[in-house]
């Protein structure tokens, strides 16, 4: 395995493709927070990772036609994310479409923050498989659970089914990337997405078929938040990301993308007008310090070598 010394330019680099990817992706739940009035979630979250599918095909297609890739290597790249990708693109699939139907009637701060609980979740779900967990991640619970609370549930202890949803989310969401954890160093990473993408695309669509009243209607009314999703928020962001853990380090790399959700409530406030209050902001600001504490009790093991082992192929 070949190892990459990274400078500190790439770093910044890497660093500021990922800040730019966790703005994209927060600004992405005001675009399905707009769709939702328009389009059912199923049916939104299987055109929007068809369109990002779409979008991540040429891309692999060109890097591999610069690079001169012969087609047999090509080919067992392709095989060999086949059955790992579908099975994170199941997880991805509950998630997001849990998600979008949380959309319906939870203000996309809100669920910003509640969504951005699943990197809590992460080292919770790895602890049940032997890792032992750090005094920083037990902290970094509880405090989440705090700003959770603050967040969900109103005076009267009663929680949204919205809210409900989305906590529900995290659990999908951290064994997805479990799964993308585990078979990553023996794959590449941008065929591993295509996968995922459509098989959620591919999934949801059924779903939505069989489920929605009115299946694949409405789109017309929701062509900018789904270009926003599909385009934007699946296509360009997870290159994003991709390139930029070549080169960043992994704590750096968590903190940073913690900030989705203060980015997905910053949208909310300036596109929908939407306002937390007092109390969710406090319970905002509780979750963000348990997401940060609860990453700072990972090692902070330089992604270089991941991201060669992660990518015999583009």
């Amino acid at each position: 395995m070949s190892v990459t010394v990274s400078t500190r330019g790439q770093r910044l680099r890497a660093n500021g493709a990922l800040l730019l990817a966790s703005a994209l992706w927060g600004f992405a739940f005001v675009a399905q927070r707009v769709g939702a009035d328009h389009v059912g979630p199923l049916t939104f979250t299987g055109v929007r990772f068809a369109i990002g599918s779409a979008v991540l095909i040429p891309v692999i297609l060109l890097r591999d036609r610069v690079r001169g890739v012969p087609a047999p290597r090509r080919a067992a790249a392709t095989r060999a994310v086949l059955v790992p990708g579908m099975v994170a693109g199941v997880f991805l699939t509950i998630a997001v479409n849990l998600q979008q139907a949380a959309m319906a009637d939870t203000p996309a701060g809100n669920a910003a923050f509640i969504t951005g609980l699943y990197m809590v979740f992460v080292p919770v779900i790895a602890a049940f498989r032997g890792h032992r967990s750090s005094p920083a991640t037990i902290l970094g619970v509880l405090s989440s659970l705090a700003g959770l609370y603050l967040i969900s549930v109103s005076d009267a202890l009663t929680i949204g089914t919205g809210e409900l949803l989305l906590i529900l989310t995290c659990i999908p969401w951290a064994i997805q990337i479990l799964v993308i954890e585990h078979y990553s160093p023996r794959l590449s990473a941008l065929r591993f997405a295509v996968v995922q993408f459509l098989t959620c695309a591919v999934l949801s669509s059924l779903a939505a078929l069989v489920l929605e009243p009115a299946p694949f209607t409405g789109l017309d009314k929701a062509v900018v938040p789904l270009l926003y999703g599909g385009l934007v928020s699946v296509g360009i962001a997870f290159t994003l990301q991709v390139v930029g853990q070549r080169h960043a380090l992994a704590t750096h790399a968590s903190l940073i993308m913690a900030t989705e959700s203060v980015f997905g409530a910053i949208g909310g406030a300036i596109l929908l007008g939407e306002n937390m209050g007092l109390r969710g902001y406090a319970g905002a600001a509780l979750m963000i310090v348990g997401i940060v504490v609860s990453q700072l009790g990972l090692p902070a093991a330089p992604l270089d070598d991941l991201a060669d082992a992660a990518e015999p192929l583009p």
